[in-house]
């Protein structure tokens, strides 16, 4: 496990949101990245059903992807489905990831997730508790957390989740603290859609692509993007050279680089995974 920190409630660099929140935490653990390095920087919280869909798997990843490729930091709570998948999204992307978890760093929960605990902090990310190694682990302090997570954001994703789902604590307290929810809609006969469409019908915001979150949260994303330095393989920036200079199908781009049907799907995949190119369709390509 890497360093861990804490912050008390009286400390200069301790959370301004959370000193505002309902029970607000009397100390913070943290290991990573300090939370100085993305706190004031803009956050969503992605979070919803455990139990995740196929649906709510493409939604969560999609969306994650694009608001991270974006520079807005994704906070959610590490639990399994949409938590996970939204962690996963931001990793891949070389985005910000922030976990607030339900029990003490060291005991991350659950224990299946912890490679994925690892690999947040590997790419930058922050792992925060405000539970100390001594403390135990009850039912409620899962329900709790979730105050923390909508307390860092500047809004509230939902993406699936069923009437019943633990995601919709963490809307109430978003609600509470006078935070932006959102929510994605879903399949009127899908039991997992149920509790994000009652949210919507209730005055949640409808999120039918990244753009609505931007447009909820007053971002733009292209600003959110000057000044990032994209830093890839040698192929990478060999393909993106190409593509700036105009070369745009995937056949001529493979013979200019002596790639592989195979290597030139696998690199072209991941330069769009990091927001570099999209896909015109038909095997061509366009800067994003």
């Amino acid at each position: 496990m890497h360093i861990v920190n804490s912050l008390k409630l009286n400390d200069p660099c301790y959370p301004e949101a959370l000193k505002h929140i309902l029970k607000p935490p009397k100390q913070l653990f943290w290991t990573g990245s300090n939370p100085q390095d993305w706190l004031g920087l803009p956050s969503v919280a992605i979070v919803g059903s455990r139990k995740i869909s196929p649906y709510g798997r493409e939604v969560t990843t999609r969306l994650a992807t694009e608001l991270a490729q974006a520079g807005l930091v994704i906070i959610s709570g590490l639990a399994f489905g949409v938590d996970a998948v939204a962690h996963e999204a931001a990793v891949k992307t070389k985005g910000s990831a922030v976990a607030v978890l339900p029990t003490p760093l060291s005991n991350i929960q659950p224990v299946s997730n912890q490679q994925l605990a690892l690999k947040i902090l590997e790419t930058g990310g922050t792992l925060l508790s405000e539970y100390s190694d001594e403390s135990i682990i009850t039912k409620a302090n899962f329900i709790e957390r979730n105050r923390i997570v909508s307390g860092l954001c500047d809004a509230l994703l939902i993406t699936e989740a069923a009437i019943n789902s633990g995601s919709l604590h963490t809307a109430r307290f978003a609600l509470e603290q006078g935070k932006t929810v959102l929510a994605v809609p879903g399949n009127i006969t899908s039991p997992t859609s149920e509790g994000c469409n009652n949210l919507i019908k209730s005055g949640a915001i409808p999120v039918t692509c990244a753009d609505d979150v931007f447009f909820a949260v007053h971002i733009n994303p292209a600003k959110q993007r000057e000044g990032r330095v994209f830093k890839g393989t040698q192929e990478e920036e060999k393909i993106l050279s190409l593509i700036k200079e105009g070369v745009q199908v995937q056949e001529d781009l493979a013979l200019a680089t002596n790639l592989d049907g195979a290597a030139i799907g696998s690199v072209l995949t991941m330069l769009e995974i990091n927001g570099q190119i999209r896909s015109l369709g038909a095997g061509n390509w366009t800067l994003a």
